[in-house]
């Protein structure tokens, strides 16, 4: 058993946890009713509020802090933050949860005034509380601050806050029961002083609790937002207010920079590390900064999917991609948000992790999925992917992969028409299908001798084909066109032709158990499919698993490495550490440093090679 206020009392309760606020809920509930309306001089009322208000700057200085396009210039620790990490955070709003309780309790005691005797704004409330917050928050917590170094209190209480290594908004308010009552009587102690003075007021409780949460959240940001000429024109000013970079320290090295908002008191007591001021400015001016070995670039999927990113809902993007019904209120917000990329936006970072000391990135080109299917939107999106390019080739990125449709053959030539235009590029541009065909190919069971195969004449349908038909493995190809047929069944050598087999009807493989899907298909024609077939996909978006007879797999993805680091969101419908083959494909072109570009035509003789290779390198099929 750990020692008293170590560990929540509500911890085993998972989710369960919200339904503490239940009492006041109800209340509140109960006095809408009878007053027949909000009942806005209610204590209940307002600490919902306040609870809503708390969440929602919590979350918008995670989602900015996250906001790689606006922040990435000025992150104090480059690491990124891993699933680890975001699971060990996961119950970050305990804090929130003891200080609304905690507050219920207080305020309905009969020695606090109620919530109709306030005034609206009293001065002489806001000067008395903060004469107590540099007098006695301060100092106090700064004590306290360090006495939770020392010792069993370092291990039993605070060596779970600092065991995240890049600090986050959230992390703020991680810890344990006994931190967040230290933190809840700084923050509370020159409310309650004022409200002793007779000085209390209702924007009093809601500025002082907004300017607390609001510089705990700055803190802990990981980004950089105060200029360092700010300081360099008002030297005191450093004492007055700390910096993000300030309080990473302080997680780092854990013997320095204790104070709560002002560096004044670490001053005082010789607690400032020396480089503070000096790391400050060397962030600030964006030296931190690093340029990508690697970039995946992807776009959007849907409109509503486009939440899906790690500046959005940490709980969300952390887990495969899933349409979770309390994101389906912010469809209009996503909407206009699709709108205004349209008008005006450009291709941004995403989301970035280390492997093995490079710098993978992942940008998105700000367009939709339907939107490449809209003929005069098509050049619009060549060019948005060809300023990619030429950005990445201008910074000294090494490999840049095509997503999905960014690589779409009838859009861009799988990539031939930038390659092609820019023939010095010395950035490499990647495709990925090879991979993701060897992918394909190698989920197929050694013992297989037919298989199905649709989107034949794709760009992955025509490798597949003539990868199997050299196993001597019979292809029946589903296509209209026997042109097309004709010139893929040509490319195969001679004596496997006949492996090659043309059908134009989907009862042409009642009979087939294997089908390698590669254009979808509606639940209608899955009917021809017999009993016990497994549909091989490489169709985006995959096909609705409509029979239950058959077994449906994944798209073509691999598992990275077990090294790689700082990787803590899902991409889209993959599960954790699991990526697109597309884009396991260019950190395999990354990784072994190959020269040439992989765009157009797949090479079917170097499918094997690259197989090959990403299993050399630690990647695995999930």
């Amino acid at each position: 058993m750990g020692s008293p206020l170590s560990a929540w009392p509500w911890a085993g309760l998972g989710s369960y946890k919200y339904l503490l606020y239940g009492p006041l809920f109800g209340k509140v509930a109960h006095e809408w009713r009878e007053q027949g309306g909000a009942p806005t001089e209610s204590w209940c009322f307002h600490l919902l509020l306040l609870l809503a208000l708390r969440s929602l700057t919590f979350q918008l200085w995670f989602s900015y802090g996250n906001m790689l396009f606006f922040t990435r210039r000025r992150r104090v620790v480059r690491d990124g933050v891993d699933f680890q990490q975001i699971d060990q955070e996961w119950d970050w709003d305990n804090m929130v949860i003891m200080q609304t309780l905690l507050g219920a309790m207080v305020t309905s005691s009969a020695l606090f005034p109620s919530f109709s005797d306030l005034r609206v704004w009293d001065p002489r409330g806001w000067a008395v509380a903060l004469l107590l917050h540099v007098a006695v928050s301060e100092p106090a917590f700064r004590w306290a601050h360090k006495a939770l170094h020392r010792g069993p209190l370092f291990s039993e209480h605070h060596s779970k806050h600092h065991s995240s290594p890049v600090t986050q908004p959230l992390t703020a308010a991680y810890g344990t029961p006994l931190e967040s009552l230290v933190l809840t009587l700084a923050m509370g102690a020159p409310i309650a002083g004022a409200f002793l003075a007779g000085a209390g007021s209702v924007s009093l409780v809601y500025g002082h609790i907004f300017v607390f949460d609001y510089l705990r959240c700055m803190g802990y940001s990981n980004v950089e937002v105060i200029s360092h000429r700010a300081f360099e024109a008002f030297p005191f000013l450093r004492y007055l207010i700390y910096t993000p970079t300030y309080l990473s320290l302080h997680h780092q090295e854990k013997d320095c920079n204790f104070c709560l908002f002002m560096p004044l008191f670490d001053a005082l007591g010789g607690t400032i590390h020396p480089r503070s001021w000096e790391l400050q400015k060397e962030v600030d001016q964006g030296k931190n900064d690093r340029v990508p070995d690697f970039v995946f670039l992807a776009h959007v999927v849907d409109v509503v999917s486009s939440m899906h990113v790690p500046f959005g809902f940490r709980s969300c993007s952390s887990l495969p991609w899933s349409t979770h019904l309390v994101l389906l209120p912010l469809w209009p917000m996503a909407f206009c948000i699709m709108a205004l990329q349209v008008a005006c936006s450009k291709t941004f970072t995403v989301s970035f992790y280390y492997l093995r000391g490079r710098f993978h990135q992942t940008w998105t080109i700000p367009r939709y999925s339907f939107q490449y299917f809209i003929p005069p939107m098509k050049e619009g999106i060549n060019h948005q992917i060809e300023l990619a390019i030429l950005r990445a080739d201008k910074m000294g990125v090494k490999v840049l992969s095509l997503a999905a449709l960014n690589k779409n053959e009838a859009l861009n030539g799988g990539g031939t028409l930038f390659v092609s235009k820019h023939p010095n590029l010395r950035v490499r541009v990647v495709h990925g299908n090879t991979l993701t065909a060897a992918v394909i190919l190698n989920q197929i069971p050694s013992n297989v001798k037919e298989v199905f195969l649709t989107g034949a004449t794709s760009k992955l349908g025509r490798a597949i084909a003539l990868y199997l038909c050299r196993k001597k493995m019979r292809v029946l190809m589903l296509t209209l066109s026997s042109e097309r047929f004709l010139k893929i069944q040509r490319e195969a050598p001679a004596e496997f032709q006949q492996y090659l087999v043309q059908v134009t009807k989907y009862h042409a493989a009642k009979t087939c158990k294997t089908w390698l899907v590669g254009k979808w298909l509606s639940p209608r024609e899955q009917r021809w499919a017999p009993p016990g077939t497994h549909f091989h996909q490489f169709v985006v978006p995959p096909v609705i698993e409509f029979r239950r007879d058959c077994t449906y797999g994944k798209l073509a993805a691999m598992r990275l490495p077990k090294d790689v680091q700082g990787l803590g969101s899902c991409e889209y419908t993959m599960e954790r550490g699991v990526v697109h083959a597309c884009h396991a494909g260019g950190v395999v072109h990354c990784l072994e440093g190959w020269e040439h570009h992989e765009v157009g035509a797949i090479d079917v003789d170097r499918i094997d090679v690259v197989w090959k290779a990403a299993l050399k390198h630690g990647l695995s099929p999930p």
